[in-house]
């Protein structure tokens, strides 16, 4: 039982470090990114949000008990809450461009 605790523990932990290591890479990134380049990232993030859509409805569905479904549904809520957002934010940002 220590064991399978302890690697629980380790999972977790390393998980965590790559976890806020990659919030900060992706901070520094977006923070550098200079404004006429905006929209291709955003439209980039959009996709990347599409396909995290996908892979929190497959851990929904793979019914390992209910903490899995409320965190996929939750995953899947604020994945469509980002695309949804960032495309309004593109094309708001493309309509900037349009003659009138």
């Amino acid at each position: 039982m220590f064991l399978a605790e302890a690697s629980v523990i380790e999972l977790f932990t390393n998980n965590f470090v790559v976890f806020i290591l990659a919030m900060f890479i992706g901070f520094e990134v977006i923070a550098k990114v200079p404004p006429i380049l905006h929209t291709p990232l955003m439209s980039g993030s959009n996709a990347i949000s599409g396909i995290t859509i996908v892979g929190a409805m497959v851990i929904a569905g793979l019914g390992r008990g209910w903490w899995s479904e409320v965190l996929g549904f939750l995953a899947v809520a604020f994945a469509m809450v980002n695309v949804v957002g960032g495309y309004r934010v593109t094309d708001r940002m493309l309509a900037m461009f349009q003659k009138k």
